[in-house]
């Protein structure tokens, strides 16, 4: 039985009093929840206070350099997100794809880095709303999902998969229960078959397109949906209780 998860991307967002006082109000909450993993991730320069802060609560960075050390200004590696405690780190995330210049081979380094140093990586993987429409989504996400995992060796407990489409990415939009299913037992499927029937068994795979209070609760009644990944609601301590507790309840 795989345990729900609900992490929370603050993306560029908060302060230092924000973190203290939504950890504040979170982590309560989250003692009552025994069933479900919540995860926060925080700008890196939040993550020591957030871990100070949070008894309940597992932290995530943002982004990782799969480098050890060297000249990389601004980057973070694997060791050094081990050395604060960090259990996950986002990999990935579209933002960093289409942003920053994250291709396929970048991801990979990154996942495999992650492993190594002992940190869960969250793969994010989706498909834009153009690749949608031409009927490529299930050939993108199996891409993405094959070219980070492929050749690995890791414990699938240790991993957690994002299906974000990116059409449904601060848009507003949210893909139908019956379409994010779709595409988490497509995932499901591909990892069966690609990888090992023990981590299409094990691995987490979260819904990451704009979940919030009001639709988590039948989203997270589908079968292959573990949980989500909440951008905005992750920064409402209201909503993202919801969110949470409709996790626990799957």
């Amino acid at each position: 039985m795989r345990k729900p998860i609900v992490a929370g991307n603050w993306k560029m967002n908060g302060s230092s009093l924000f973190a203290k006082e939504l950890i504040g109000q979170l982590d309560s909450h989250v003692q009552d929840l025994s069933n479900v993993e919540v995860v926060v991730s925080p700008p890196a320069l939040y993550i020591s206070q957030v871990l100070a802060d949070a008894e309940n609560i597992s932290c995530a960075a943002q982004n990782l350099h799969d480098a050890q050390a060297g000249a990389f200004t601004g980057e973070i590696s694997v060791a050094m997100l081990q050395d604060l405690g960090c259990k996950y780190v986002l990999i990935g995330h579209s933002e960093r794809r289409e942003m920053f210049g994250d291709n396929v081979e970048f991801v990979a380094k990154k996942v495999a880095a992650a492993f190594a140093g002992g940190v869960n990586p969250i793969l994010c993987v989706g498909e834009s709303l153009e690749q949608r429409k031409n009927g490529q989504a299930f050939a993108v996400v199996k891409e993405q999902v094959l070219s980070a995992l492929r050749g690995l060796s890791f414990d699938p407990d240790n991993l957690v998969i994002a299906y974000e489409p990116i059409w449904a990415i601060g848009t507003g939009e949210t893909a139908s229960p019956e379409q994010a299913q779709e595409v988490h037992a497509y995932i499901r499927q591909v990892l069966a078959d690609e990888i090992s029937a023990e981590a299409a068994e094990k691995v987490r795979i979260l819904y990451g397109g704009s979940v919030n209070a009001s639709t988590a609760e039948e989203l997270f009644s589908q079968q292959d949906i573990d949980g989500g990944l909440v951008g905005g609601a992750s920064l409402k301590a209201d909503d993202f209780k919801i969110i949470c507790s409709a996790a626990a309840n799957k």
